[in-house]
């Protein structure tokens, strides 16, 4: 046998090697967004249940931590969307339970790979919302996480989560269906199908859990804090506001200073005037503003009498704790609340 014959062929094992490597490379790339989807899943997942459980989400304007508080401060921080903040100040409670809720599906979506693109989108939306108002003022720009959390999002738009998903399982399904020789309308309506039953099952659970964290989270309300303080400390001012931005039947916002409570300030009636709590007394939500004589709180459902804060329906069986109101000159004082 010639020595030719024995040779090793220059570069042998070469082609196992890289072909090892190459799969490796293959399986790194497929799974390069594995990582930041898991983050922003469970994150967005976190931030939800926090909001939920959070008493002071939830609360009025009295508490700068709430969501009204955070709105109000956008708003007046020059936010470049601060004229869309107006229904949001109208009914508080509403969308501060839509930014939780959609946070939580936005979490569950993108952890379970369920419709990911669209996961992803509803994603960066609320962070492109968030950094137009509540992170619009922050300097410099880069010290704003939400603008991080906007880019961030944008590689699931553009890829979905085709892998250890839903939707990867869907759309392998799918694959087999097509090689069965099934139509590709009929492969199309199983799949949407299917998905559709994954979102209800998976939404029914979001929404059973985010509830029973409101629920629960309610119970760990800590009373307000009081900073310690001399005896003879002076009391706290009585707010005060232009009686001419109370018309009939409108009202405006101002704060308990015992509590820290939003009180409305009202005139049912020329000349009468009376402060009604803004927390609801079946579940401790914001109600809204007082329009067309009533007080609606979007939690449950519960109005109010915007005259006395009576209970026009329930849930809530309790009225709303009532302030007096003194009237000198051209200005309202809020009083003591009233038994």
């Amino acid at each position: 046998m010639s020595e030719a014959s024995n040779a090793v062929p220059a570069g042998g094992g070469a082609p196992g090697r890289a072909e090892r490597a190459a799969q490796r490379r293959s399986i790194a790339s497929r799974y390069a967004l594995l990582p930041l989807r898991l983050f922003l899943g469970v994150t967005f997942v976190y931030a939800a249940l926090d909001k939920l459980s959070d008493a002071h989400f939830l609360a009025g304007a009295g508490d700068p931590a709430s969501f009204v508080s955070q709105a109000q401060a956008a708003k007046a921080g020059g936010s470049p969307i601060s004229f869309l903040l107006g229904p949001a100040l109208d009914h508080p409670t509403l969308f501060a339970l839509a930014v939780a809720f959609g946070e939580l599906a936005v979490g569950l979506g993108t952890l379970l790979g369920l419709w990911g693109r669209v996961a992803a989108l509803g994603g960066a939306l609320l962070n492109l919302s968030l950094w137009l108002t509540v992170s619009w003022s922050v300097a410099p720009y880069y010290l704003g996480n939400d603008l991080a959390y906007l880019m961030a999002w944008i590689p699931l738009v553009l890829a979905g989560t085709p892998y250890l998903s839903v939707d990867g399982y869907l759309a392998r399904r799918a694959g087999r269906d097509r090689e069965r020789g099934l139509g590709e309308d009929q492969v199309k309506r199983r799949a949407l199908v299917d998905g559709g039953i994954a979102a209800v099952a998976i939404g029914g659970a979001g929404l059973l859990t985010g509830s029973l964290t409101r629920t629960f989270g309610r119970g760990k309300q800590a009373a307000p804090k009081q900073s310690a303080a001399p005896v003879s400390a002076a009391p706290a001012q009585a707010p005060t506001v232009p009686a001419a931005s109370v018309p009939v039947g409108g009202s405006a916002q101002v704060k308990d200073p015992a509590t820290g409570d939003a009180v409305y300030i009202v005139q049912p009636k020329a000349g009468q005037y009376c402060g009604l709590s803004s927390v609801c007394t079946h579940s401790g939500c914001a109600v809204d503003a007082p329009k067309n004589g009533q007080l609606y709180c979007p939690c449950h459902g519960s109005r109010f009498d915007a005259a006395t804060g009576a209970v026009v329906n329930g849930p809530a069986v309790k009225p709303l704790p009532k302030y007096a109101v003194t009237k000198d000159g051209d200005k309202l004082t809020l009083g003591p609340q009233q038994s």
